[in-house]
């Protein structure tokens, strides 16, 4: 698959460099997963199955260095690692917990070797983490690098959490808690998740803030405003094919709508990385359209890269990905605008203030299960082309205005001065 979250990571560290900034985007775990070219360095730190292997068997600590660093090889990790679309919370609870406590945990031997590398041979004015879940080391970053500042982004730290057994979740938030307190800056992409994270906490709200979500508009520099086209309206999605995504409530919506007056060439175009958990769930969905009689109207494209992205985006008259979490982002929202394309969202999570924002979709007001609500207003855009036009170049002229890595950059450079 492609990670949102590395995307995004990637498209802002390139953004730095490109503003004069000497920026390192260093991962942990695994290598980052992105459809663009990685700007990441190629050294690992906190191998996924190096510290796995810590937690489950201490006596592995004493396996010489040289030896456990075979482990952290980029080629190795992302074999390992080719089928997994994310770590289960669920078996991981004292993993999780483990790193969190940083030299007090299993993985001691891994922060004294991250922070070392920090004070040896970067010696960085900021540390950013991209969520606070691998933000253990930060006390030992505070005792051995004074004088950098420690900024996190969180970016769905709270989905995470929610998995993890009750003992380990309890125990986990006290140590984010503790972990925020010692932050200069929290940094969140929308007001929403400023408050719930801010409560979830336990944080002062003058310590978080908000820096609205981006994307590299590069890419989509050659899509121009919609024009009326005499083509079947096509509904995309545009995300991980698994139920937290709600791809089951866009296909009871899309089934729905296909039997109104009016909507009888309506297209389904699906697109996302599906993991071997969830093919009998796709198989599941596609067999319910079947038996609809619509399958000559649906079509999975797989998991695109960024030009099979791009042409899918091409196809599209609207987005919508019903997520049955609350998304504290919605990157997938910002592409499809970027292309000219209209976006229609339950009103969860983060997704009324972006399409507010933007003006580039419209919400439903209604929970994703609710899919006779979020077929009406599918509904109403397929039949209303000059609404569906105007909200697509709204979107558009939006995002390439203020939702730009570029521009995000800036933003973040000038927080990080006034700290």
């Amino acid at each position: 698959m492609f990670c949102g979250s590395c995307m995004h990571d990637n498209a802002l560290a390139r953004a730095l460099r490109q503003l004069g900034t000497d920026c390192i985007l260093q991962p942990l775990y695994t290598p980052i997963r992105t459809d663009e070219e990685s700007v990441a360095s190629q050294e690992i730190f906190f191998g996924g199955v190096h510290i796995y292997l810590l937690q489950m068997f201490p006596a592995f600590r004493w396996v010489p260095g040289p030896v456990r660093r075979l482990l952290d090889q980029p080629r190795f990790l992302s074999w390992a690692t080719r089928r997994a679309a994310s770590t289960d919370a669920a078996k991981l609870g004292d993993l999780a917990v483990s790193m969190l406590r940083g030299v007090h945990g299993s993985q001691r031997d891994e922060v004294e070797r991250l922070v070392t590398w920090l004070r040896r041979d970067v010696r960085p004015d900021v540390v950013i983490f991209s969520n606070l879940l691998i933000g253990g080391c930060i006390p030992k970053i505070r005792e051995e690098l004074p004088n950098t500042k420690i900024v996190v982004i969180l970016q769905g730290d709270d989905s995470f959490l929610e998995h993890l057994p009750l003992k380990q979740r309890s125990i986990a938030i006290d140590e984010l808690q503790t972990l925020g307190k010692k932050c200069d800056s929290i940094i969140v992409n929308t007001e929403f998740y400023a408050k719930k994270m801010a409560q979830l906490l336990e944080l002062s709200p003058d310590q978080v803030h908000v820096l609205p979500l981006s994307i590299d508009t590069g890419p989509f520099a050659s899509f121009s405003p919609r024009t009326v086209s005499a083509s079947p309206v096509t509904i995309g999605y545009l995300a991980r094919v698994a139920p937290e995504k709600g791809f089951h409530h866009l296909v009871s919506a899309f089934i729905d709508l296909a039997k109104r007056p009016g909507c009888e060439s309506v297209r389904l175009c699906a697109a996302g990385w599906l993991g071997p958990q969830n093919e009998t769930y796709k198989q599941t969905q596609e067999t319910r359209i079947a038996e609809a009689g619509l399958s000559d109207r649906y079509e999975y494209l797989g998991s695109p890269d960024l030009n099979g992205k791009l042409d899918m985006l091409r196809k599209i008259d609207l987005l919508c990905v019903p997520t049955e979490h609350d998304e504290p982002k919605g990157l997938f929202l910002l592409e499809a605008m970027a292309a000219g394309v209209p976006v229609v969202q339950p009103s969860t999570g983060a997704f009324p203030e972006i399409v507010e924002r933007t003006g580039g979709g419209m919400i439903v007001d209604a929970r994703p299960s609710n899919f006779i609500a979020i077929a009406d207003v599918l509904e109403r855009l397929v039949k209303n082309v000059e609404l569906r036009l105007s909200l697509g170049a709204a979107g558009q002229r939006a995002v390439r205005e203020n939702h730009t890595t570029g521009a995000q950059a800036k933003l973040l450079l000038e927080h990080i001065d006034g700290l």
